[in-house]
């Protein structure tokens, strides 16, 4: 999944076939079959993971407990490490999810709905007088934010950590 990651992140879903994954991690392309039905499986796999790692770990931290600001802080954190520590996945998230099939696509969808729930509900709690579709969009455009950081490495990954939580957090405080 990492090396068929890399390769849809750089050439794109349809500028890479299964012989190309296979390759990459030392067999036939034919033998992946072994473990996905088709190059459209992976694709499936790979983002439905995704969404599940960032839908359990929002809601770990939504019912860790602490104040509304805390809360916020550690789904900021917790976005950024992701996008930090796997850029490949946050570029073909953003650029495949019309490749997958429908049934793919709308568990995807319904993922990513749940994760974007937990925020607003964060951002509503720590920005008294926010109303739902306000928190909708400044979720999102966090998520824009934090999600061009594998286009964003002129900084060293901890300085780039802080850079991306100090202004993630500061536009939904602004977002007030």
């Amino acid at each position: 999944m990492a090396a068929a990651a890399e390769l849809f992140a750089h050439h794109g879903f349809h500028g890479v076939g299964i012989d190309d994954i296979g390759a990459a991690v030392g067999i036939s392309g034919p033998a992946l079959y072994r473990h996905f039905r088709s190059k459209d499986a992976i694709l499936g796999e790979m983002l439905g993971s995704i969404s599940h790692y960032l839908l359990e770990g929002g809601t770990a931290r939504a019912e860790a407990g602490g104040t509304p600001a805390e809360l916020l802080a550690a789904l900021v954190r917790f976005h950024v490490d992701f996008a930090l520590d796997h850029p490949a996945l946050i570029t073909v998230q953003e650029r495949n999810l019309a490749n997958l099939t429908d049934s793919d696509r709308r568990q995807v969808r319904a993922l990513q709905r749940q994760y974007v729930e937990v925020w607003v509900q964060a951002i509503r709690a720590a920005v008294p007088g926010l109303g739902e579709r306000q928190a909708r969009s400044a979720a999102h455009a966090v998520f824009g934010l934090i999600n061009s950081t594998p286009y964003n490495r002129h900084l060293g990954d901890e300085e780039l950590v802080d850079l991306l939580c100090r202004l993630a957090l500061g536009a939904l405080s602004a977002a007030g």
